[in-house]
């Protein structure tokens, strides 16, 4: 059905995964991106800004029939973004944070070729209940969350213990929208 040779631009293998998942070939490229954005941009609106800028590396090399693949994900609590913690304490404090909390974890996608580009974002609402202090230690120990945005992966032990409910894909959380990026490659 997806006439394209696909290219992932992403290091994640949580990526790498959910796009396999799909029964599609593709393969991994990676260059290198400053993930800075403007200090005035709305928080909602980052993900899809430096999801651009990672597309944008890659217009030197787009041939015909070639559709590249990036995305990146934002933590959001209380209109402030939680990026990948710095270290253990960190990790720790953004999950204290997050503790008894609702907020919401957007995911900019972009699917770009020589003919077109489709850019969107993809939010979803999450809900932790109340995490005690050794919940916490015990997972940043165990699985140590620090490649994660917010410090944490749904898909992980603190996801299954840890969240009341979500509203929206489950798959946008772990960081790829799958539902999406698969519309959006048969739209192209």
């Amino acid at each position: 059905m997806i006439q394209h040779k696909i290219i992932l631009a992403s290091k994640s293998p949580r990526r790498k995964e959910l796009l396999a998942s799909l029964d599609l070939d593709f393969t991994v490229e990676i260059r290198e991106v400053e993930e800075n954005f403007p200090d005035d941009l709305p928080p909602e609106e980052t993900a899809l800004y430096i999801a651009q800028l990672k597309a944008n590396a890659f217009s030197d090399i787009l041939a015909d029939n070639t559709v590249v693949i990036t995305a990146d994900t934002v933590v959001i609590l209380n209109e402030q973004i939680l990026g990948k913690p710095q270290d253990e304490a960190d990790a720790k404090g953004m999950l204290k944070q997050l503790s008894g909390n609702q907020h919401r974890v957007i995911t900019g996608v972009v699917l770009k070729s020589n003919e077109k580009t489709i850019a969107f974002s993809v939010s979803t609402k999450i809900h932790f209940k109340e995490l005690t202090k050794d919940q916490i230690e015990y997972y940043v120990a165990k699985y140590q969350p620090l490649d994660k945005a917010g410090a944490y992966g749904v898909q992980e032990w603190i996801g299954h213990i840890g969240i009341d409910y979500l509203e929206g894909s489950y798959t946008n959380v772990v960081g790829f929208p799958l539902v999406e990026v698969y519309d959006a490659l048969r739209d192209f």
